[in-house]
C-alpha cells in the first residue's frame, strides 16, 4: 500500500530545500487537506527496518486509514532513517517539511527536559505499566502538549522500546566494574549519559544508524538496547554478549505537526487517533511475541546472553533520580507514574 521510497540522500537534500524555499510548510494546503476529490499524504519517519514491529505496526495504520477515508488519506512510512536521522527529522516536523516521526524520548528531553521523567531508569516497572501511563490522556496532556506552541509539535502517544540491556563486543558484563574503560553508545541525552557513567561505562552518543560500523571496526566497545533492536540490526554479529541488566523501559514517541492535527476536520482526526491507538496495540502484541524469538536467533547466531547482579546495578543508579529531577512539575508527575505501577518489581527499555 505505500509508495517506494526515494534514496535517502534525494529525499534529505528535497526536504532541505523545502525548509528553505516553501512558504506553505510540508507543500501541504491545510484548509483543503482530507478533501473528497484528492490524496493527502504524510510522511512519517522511522528509523527502523521493515522487519521491526513498528514498521509493521504503522504499515497496518497506513492501510487501513487509507482504506477507512476511501484514499483520502496516506500516511507513507521511510523506515531505516531515509528521511534522516532522528536528531534531523524532528527538526523537520517542527518546521512542516514532513508530518510525522517516531522519535527516541530523549530527543524530546533536549527539547523540553520534563520528559526525562518518562525516559528515566525506575519510572516504569513494566511494559504493561508504561503503556498504561501513557494511555491517561489526564496524565499525559501537559506533556504531551507542551510543545505545540513553541515547536508545533503534538506528542500523540508511543510505542514502547522494551527492556533495555547492555551487549559488549569483547567479553561478558556481570558488574559495573566490568564496564571500566568500555565506549558505550548511549542516546544524546544528558540523562543517559550520566547512566552508563553510573554504570561504570564511558557514554559515548552515536547515531543509531552508525552503531553496528563503530562497534565492528572497534570505536565503540558495546551499545545498550532491546533484543529487537539488538537483532533486527544484526548488533549481535558484532557485539556477542548481551548482559541482562534490565536498566530501562524505553519509550518512542509519536510526534505529529500541531497545526496539522488541528487541521483536520474531527471524523477524521478521531478515526486518525483510534487507529493510532489500534497501532499502539498491534505494536506492543508484535513486541511481546518478538522478543523471544529474536532472543532465540540471537543464540542461534552464537550471542551468549549473560545474567548479571542486578543489585548492583540498581544501586549504581539509584543517585540518578535526585540529580535528574528537579522541578515540582517533574517530581509530582514521576510520583504519579509510579503510583500506577501494579507490577511487584522495577525494571527497563530501548531505541
Amino acid at each position: 500500500m505505500r509508495r517506494r521510497a526515494p534514496a535517502a540522500a534525494g529525499i534529505i537534500a528535497i526536504l532541505s530545500l523545502t525548509l528553505a524555499s516553501c512558504a506553505d510548510l510540508g507543500g501541504l494546503d491545510l484548509d483543503t487537506i482530507g478533501a473528497e476529490d484528492k490524496t493527502t499524504y504524510i510522511k512519517l519517519a522511522l528509523n527502523q527496518s521493515e522487519s521491526h514491529p513498528s514498521f509493521i505496526a504503522l504499515d497496518h495504520l497506513s492501510e487501513r486509514f487509507e482504506e477507512a477515508t476511501d484514499g483520502r488519506w496516506k500516511i507513507e512510512v521511510f523506515p531505516n532513517e531515509q528521511l534522516g536521522s532522528q536528531q534531523e527529522v524532528l527538526q523537520f516536523v517542527k518546521s512542516g517539511a514532513i508530518e510525522m516521526a517516531i522519535v527516541s524520548g530523549t530527543q524530546l528531553e533536549n527539547m523540553n527536559k520534563d520528559f526525562q521523567v518518562l525516559n528515566m531508569p525506575t519510572t516504569f516497572g513494566s511494559i504493561e505499566h508504561q503503556m498504561s501511563v501513557i494511555r491517561d490522556q489526564a496524565l499525559m496532556e501537559p506533556l504531551f502538549q507542551s510543545l505545540t506552541d513553541t515547536d508545533n509539535i503534538s506528542v500523540i502517544g508511543g510505542f514502547t522500546q522494551g527492556t533495555r540491556n547492555l551487549y559488549t563486543t569483547d567479553k561478558p558484563v556481570k558488574v559495573p566494574a566490568d564496564l571500566a574503560g568500555k565506549k558505550i553508545r548511549v542516546q544524546e541525552s544528558a540523562m543517559h549519559i550520566r547512566m552508563i557513567e553510573l554504570m561504570g561505562g564511558s557514554a559515548t552518543p552515536l547515531s543509531y544508524g552508525e552503531v553496528y560500523t563503530a562497534m565492528q571496526s572497534g570505536v565503540l566497545d558495546g551499545a545498550e538496547n532491546n533484543e529487537i533492536s539488538y537483532v533486527t540490526q544484526n548488533h549481535y554479529e558484532v557485539a556477542g554478549y548481551n548482559s541482562n541488566t534490565n536498566h530501562l523501559v524505553g519509550l518512542d514517541y509519536m510526534v505529529m505537526r500541531h497545526d496539522l492535527l488541528e487541521a483536520m476536520n474531527e471524523a477524521d482526526r478521531e478515526l486518525f487517533l483510534a487507529e493510532w491507538d489500534q497501532a499502539m496495540t498491534e505494536h506492543t502484541e508484535l513486541w511481546n511475541s518478538e522478543t523471544d524469538a529474536v532472543i532465540e536467533k540471537a543464540k542461534a547466531g552464537g550471542a551468549e546472553f549473560v545474567e548479571v547482579d542486578k543489585q548492583a546495578f540498581a544501586d549504581a543508579l539509584a543517585p540518578i533520580k535526585d540529580q535528574f529531577l528537579t522541578t515540582d512539575f517533574q517530581r509530582e508527575l514521576y510520583t504519579a507514574v509510579r503510583a500506577a505501577d501494579t507490577s511487584e518489581t522495577t525494571g527497563g527499555s530501548a531505541s
